[in-house]
């Protein structure tokens, strides 16, 4: 493990960590859980605009060890978003603060003139590559914001390679600008019982066998693909009779173009929809399936990966992106675009026990790298480097 730096005084954007369940807010929290844990003896202040929106900061394992900063004055919580984007440098200043990590994406205006080092995390630039999946109100803000932070920051962070690439071509960073830190996960599959396992198949009336997807069921996503190639195994009479694919997540318009492509086939009973599960059932859900499918077509990182190969549970993923690191070798990976190919290896999984056996261990094997010690131990480093 890497040595801890002498006490220090290191703040944080902590709007997701309070108040985000997925995406940016796990990695808030996942982030602030490690320095928890390996290195309690800093002082740590996470930066919340609205104080009554903070019930995830609960889930931090020692919420002693940090301190809540929050608007002191009238017009900082009557404004929290200029209060997030203005307010805090001189915050900053006032409290002297050694380093300041903006885990979101972005840094505060100012922060050049808060008299302490920063680092923000970039987690990708999705918008860049694909602005057809994001208002044009919106991309005009991500670029504004991501392109200050990352001119400004001393350090960026990103949470894969594929990241690291993107943001020198589209932001054009220098590469030794720009380390990579990946993500670890933070259900524990271990903890898991029979109980909670009967409890689950029985509450959300699961299948016997199935295949999972965890993820917003959005067009990025690109579930279709996974319901084109039943269309494709259904027209060659090889669709398995109990095949069944179980999506975990929240519903958005794109669903229904999934839902006509397996009703014009006579397969919508071979997608079972599960939408608001609690973050406490989702183990059980990634015990009980069979294979793990996830076809996105770009992500910065892909969590849902990991987690299947720490679940030890074989996995699809697509091409194009982050998914081969975060899957590793031992899932299956076909172009976002090619339903034969995803036909091929569902069937493939679905009918080889053996195969799924040996594709389970080579997962477990790959989420051994993602231990929480090195990534702590990586993050540890690169903070070292600015304030050591």
């Amino acid at each position: 493990m890497h040595p801890e730096m002498d006490k220090k005084i290191i703040a944080f954007d902590a709007k997701r960590a309070a108040q985000n369940r997925t995406g940016l807010g796990n990695y808030s929290r996942y982030i602030l859980r490690l320095l928890s844990l390996y290195a309690p003896g800093n002082d740590y202040l996470l930066f919340v605009p609205d104080l009554r929106k903070t019930r995830f900061l609960d889930e931090l394992p020692k919420p002693s060890a940090y301190t809540i900063v929050s608007p002191r004055t009238v017009l900082g919580r009557a404004m929290k978003a200029l209060w997030r984007s203005f307010a805090i440098s001189h915050e900053l200043r006032r409290q002297h603060i050694d380093l300041y990590h903006g885990l979101s994406n972005e840094l505060p205006f100012g922060i050049r003139h808060a008299g302490c080092r920063s680092i923000v995390t970039i987690h990708d630039v999705i918008f860049l590559h694909h602005p057809e999946y994001y208002r044009p109100l919106d991309r005009w803000l991500y670029r504004l914001k991501f392109a200050y932070a990352g001119r400004k920051a001393d350090c960026v962070l990103t949470v894969s390679e594929y990241s690291k690439r993107e943001l020198v071509q589209h932001l054009h960073l220098p590469p030794s600008k720009i380390r990579v830190v990946y993500q670890g996960i933070t259900i524990d599959f271990s903890s898991v019982t029979d109980t909670d396992l009967r409890r689950v198949q029985s509450l959300y009336r699961l299948p016997d066998r199935f295949i999972l997807f965890v993820g917003t069921l959005e067009e990025r996503k690109n579930l279709l693909l996974v319901a084109r190639a039943f269309v494709l195994l259904a027209a060659k009479n090889s669709l398995p009779p109990d095949l069944r694919l179980v999506a975990v997540g929240r519903r958005t318009p794109y669903l229904s173009t999934v839902l006509s492509t397996l009703q014009a086939a006579g397969l919508t009973d071979r997608l079972l929809i599960c939408e608001g599960v609690p973050f406490a059932d989702l183990p059980a859900f990634y015990r009980l399936a069979d294979f793990f499918v996830y076809p996105s077509r770009i992500e910065g990182f892909g969590i849902p990966m990991l987690e299947a190969a720490a679940a030890g549970l074989p996995a699809i993923g697509c091409t194009g992106s982050s998914l081969e690191e975060a899957g590793g070798a031992g899932a299956f990976y076909v172009d976002p675009d090619d339903a034969p190919a995803m036909a091929q290896c569902i069937l493939s999984l679905w009918n080889n026990a053996d195969l799924r056996k040996e594709r389970s261990v080579m997962g477990l094997s790959h989420a051994e790298r993602f231990s929480d010690s090195r990534l702590f131990s990586d993050l540890m480093a690169v903070y070292n480097s600015l304030i050591g």
